[in-house]
């Protein structure tokens, strides 16, 4: 793991941040799939139906946020009670589910692990809570896989929930972005009492082509060790809120921005 040198960091820093500004406003929620839980306003309405929303968060925005939205529906547009209260036969209704290799088997999954921590365990931010440490949200995210791998399960339901141990874990510290991260224009959510501080970047392809041609990045594989390089560079950036700098990467790697 090479550091960011202070000297290029402060050259690096005001272009960031300006697309920090540029990309980090209202008008990114509409083409985003953080528009699923905005359509919520209570909190664990938003929570749920944010961590489903970003579990299939893989393939093509447009896609992304149908798919989506079509989850919601099939939950009655009411997450939360959908899922402390389901009943076998209204788990039944969700075979019809079906979003590229997320199937209606891994969605049943998801939703009885979700029951589990609702009723058990007292929500997602509960166990982030009971599980945080002083650095980063990794035993949080091991936790929360660890519960919901406890429901019955096919093998092949176990890669939409991430190990933080191997994976760059990508589409959980998306949500964990939404909840946490309390930003100047409403994108992300700021519901939960955790410390933005230790947010690690959802580090995508395009955000990660984006680092690397910047100098924050090295590693030219995607895993933790790779998300550990990255949050160590964007924390020299700032500290207090390192993971605005996605809204920068990924504007550079969408729109291929140069510096």
């Amino acid at each position: 793991m090479e550091p960011l040198s202070n000297g290029k960091g402060h050259r690096i820093k005001p272009f960031l941040d300006e697309l920090v500004w540029k990309y980090n406003t209202s008008d990114f929620i509409a083409d985003d799939p953080v528009q699923v839980p905005h359509r919520f306003k209570k909190k664990e309405d938003i929570e749920i139906s944010g961590f489903l929303t970003a579990t299939i968060c893989f393939g093509q925005r447009m896609a992304i946020i149908r798919s989506a939205l079509k989850m919601m529906e099939f939950l009655d547009d009411a997450p939360y009670e959908f899922v402390i209260s389901s009943s076998p036969s209204d788990l039944k209704k969700l075979e019809k589910f079906v979003y590229r290799y997320f199937q209606s088997e891994d969605f049943i999954f998801v939703i009885q692990g979700l029951k589990k921590i609702y009723t058990t365990y007292g929500g997602l931010e509960s166990i982030f809570r009971a599980n945080e440490s002083s650095s980063n949200l990794y035993a949080g995210i091991e936790a929360i896989r660890n519960i919901i791998l406890t429901e019955p399960h096919s093998k092949r339901c176990e890669k939409h929930i991430a190990n933080p141990l191997q994976s760059a874990c990508k589409r959980i510290n998306l949500f964990l972005r939404w909840m946490i991260r309390k930003d100047h224009s409403g994108v992300d959510f700021g519901l939960w009492d955790i410390s933005p501080s230790k947010l690690s970047c959802p580090l995508d392809v395009h955000s990660a082509r984006s680092a690397r041609t910047l100098g924050l990045l090295h590693r030219k594989s995607t895993d933790r060790k790779t998300v550990n390089e990255l949050d160590q560079n964007l924390r020299m950036l700032d500290a207090s809120d390192p993971v605005k700098y996605d809204y920068a990467l990924f504007g550079m790697g969408v729109f291929k921005l140069k510096m």
